[in-house]
């Protein structure tokens, strides 16, 4: 006798659950109206749907304790064994964030699906129904099992980790750079993974490098450059990311360039060369939103150097080794 699947749907707002308002597009709509049929809400027949909101906001509004209080919902739903899988509507401005660090501390072979929409609800072909409807199929599918955290959006289903935001209005929102990144956890002990304080610097010509002395001085635990090309900054940069890593500041140079891999080639002082040989660590396939995330839960589990530089070099060739 077939069992039929359990898929635990968390609503955290976004414009799937947003309509047009007097000031704008906003969240307004409950998860749970999202999947009643009567609202035109998605096609679940088969599976046990259980909705719950968590959040309600914009994901530009999504802060790092309310990512925390996302992945905490996760688990919860995944404490009970009657779960087939767990399915989150979100906001695409920082879904591959929140999905990432869902997928840094997921240690279970049941399935964890984000979701979200390019349209608001309300508005001519909305996709936030056909998305969750994907994502609802993707959670109770048998496959999806052992896959980690995933994104179903735009008619494909990607891992998490390597996933980017390609596009601010085609509905294939999303693409991954790397498909077969191994998933290496990283062991929170039930602690907020991303309690350590971490900055993206986006360089750019006539940067001043102050900038980074300015934000290791007021507090960043480690930090993020978006560099130029792969991984370059220029000159005059080199010595203030020497001098932060020097005073105990990681840095980890990833690429504003949307594709592609991220090698340290470069020198000139300011080439990514450069910045290795001042003690940077190099991210090739996580793009600074996707880095920041990692950077930050590998600090706030007291993660050194070499384990920062192992974490990164492990690249999707690694994946069937």
């Amino acid at each position: 006798m077939s069992v039929t699947p359990v898929i635990a749907v968390l609503g955290t707002g976004g414009t799937i659950a947003s309509q047009h308002r007097a000031g704008g597009v906003v969240p307004a709509v409950d998860v749970r109206d999202l999947l009643r049929p009567d609202l035109a809400g998605p096609h679940t027949g088969g599976v046990d749907v259980r909705p719950r909101t968590v959040l309600s906001l914009d994901s530009s509004a999504m802060t790092p304790d309310d990512q925390w209080t996302l992945v905490r919902a996760i688990a919860t739903e995944l404490d009970d064994p009657t779960v087939t899988g767990v399915v989150v509507t979100h906001g695409t401005d920082t879904l591959e964030e929140s999905a990432m660090l869902a997928d840094l501390v997921h240690d279970d072979p049941r399935p964890v699906v984000f979701t979200g929409a390019q349209r608001p609800s309300d508005a001519d072909g909305a996709d936030g129904p056909g998305n969750l409807a994907a994502a609802v199929a993707c959670a109770a599918d048998p496959d999806s099992r052992s896959r980690g955290v995933l994104v179903a959006f735009g008619g494909r289903v990607l891992p998490a980790r390597g996933t980017v935001k390609v596009s601010t209005s085609d509905l294939r929102a999303f693409d991954c750079l790397a498909p077969d990144l191994p998933r290496r956890r990283i062991d929170t002990g039930g602690h907020s993974p991303v309690s350590a304080r971490v900055d993206v610097v986006t360089v750019h010509p006539g940067f001043v490098p102050e900038v980074i002395t300015h934000l290791a001085a007021t507090g960043a635990r480690g930090l993020v450059l978006a560099g130029l090309g792969s991984g370059n900054v220029g000159p005059g940069v080199r010595d203030v990311v020497g001098d932060a890593i020097a005073r105990g500041t990681p840095v980890v140079v990833s690429t504003r360039v949307p594709l592609g891999e991220v090698v340290a080639t470069y020198g000139g002082g300011g080439g990514a060369v450069d910045l290795v040989a001042a003690g940077a660590v190099l991210s090739p396939w996580l793009r600074p939103p996707q880095s920041r995330i990692a950077l930050a839960a590998l600090l706030s589990v007291g993660t050194g150097h070499d384990g920062i530089a192992e974490f990164f070099a492990t690249g999707p060739e690694a994946a069937g080794a």
